[in-house]
């Protein structure tokens, strides 16, 4: 059985969780949000610690792929990767909204289709659109709701379930009578099955070449003082 640490960076949530054999052992959740370039490798030792497990003792390490923060993926790449290449671990990366959509499907109704959402500032977000079969209808793609993104779905009938920290302030443009909105934030511990499933494919990444899935390129800054040199 697979002993597999998990770690999940994607959103406001630092988390980590470590299963065996497809089953969650334990789970750390950081309360405080955006931090988790402090936070990460502090919660993996304790992790480790109150489990009585050593790292080197994992099989491999599965993290949220994005799309996402920019730096909370970049934070949990780093880490990631630097514990398989220091204990020649293999990584597996998870498609962030997949692993929500999971989790989604596991609180949907008969029927309904399955949105998982991430923030992407403003009114826009990451998504992806399932069919009560959690089949990918939509691939992963930002978008900027204004209430008439759902409606080649919603005139056939069909109900959506939203989840994921994008989803709440899509509630106001969205029909409510076609909609439900679930409190179902990313969670490391969505990543198990998935990933457990990956490990038995040996479908592993190569950690060389190894980066997230930002989906956007990250909206840089540049100063407009001259150059101080």
């Amino acid at each position: 059985m697979a002993l597999i640490l998990h770690i999940e960076t994607a959103t406001e949530v630092c988390a980590v969780c470590l299963s065996e054999g497809g089953q969650l052992i334990q789970e750390v959740v950081n309360p405080t949000a955006y931090s988790h370039a402090s936070a990460l490798t502090i919660m993996i030792r304790d992790l480790m610690a109150a489990c009585g497990k050593s790292l080197n003792s994992l099989d491999a390490v599965s993290l949220s792929n994005g799309p996402g923060s920019f730096t909370g993926l970049r934070v949990g790449a780093a880490v990631a990767k630097g514990i398989c290449f220091a204990l020649d671990k293999p990584l597996i990366a998870i498609d962030t909204l997949k692993s929500l959509a999971g989790a989604i499907a596991l609180e949907c109704e008969p029927g309904e289709w399955i949105c998982p959402m991430i923030d992407a500032r403003r009114m826009e977000v990451y998504l992806a659109l399932y069919n009560p079969s959690v089949e990918e209808v939509w691939g992963n793609q930002a978008m900027i709701i204004d209430g008439t993104n759902f409606e080649a779905i919603y005139k056939h009938g069909h109900r959506i379930a939203f989840g994921g920290n994008g989803a709440s302030k899509c509630s106001e443009v969205l029909p409510a009578e076609r909609s439900r909105f679930l409190d179902i934030p990313c969670a490391a511990r969505h990543l198990i099955p998935f990933a457990e499933a990956a490990f038995a494919d040996a479908h592993f990444e190569n950690l060389a070449s190894y980066s997230p899935n930002y989906l956007k390129r990250p909206n840089i800054t540049v100063s407009k003082k001259g150059n101080p040199l």
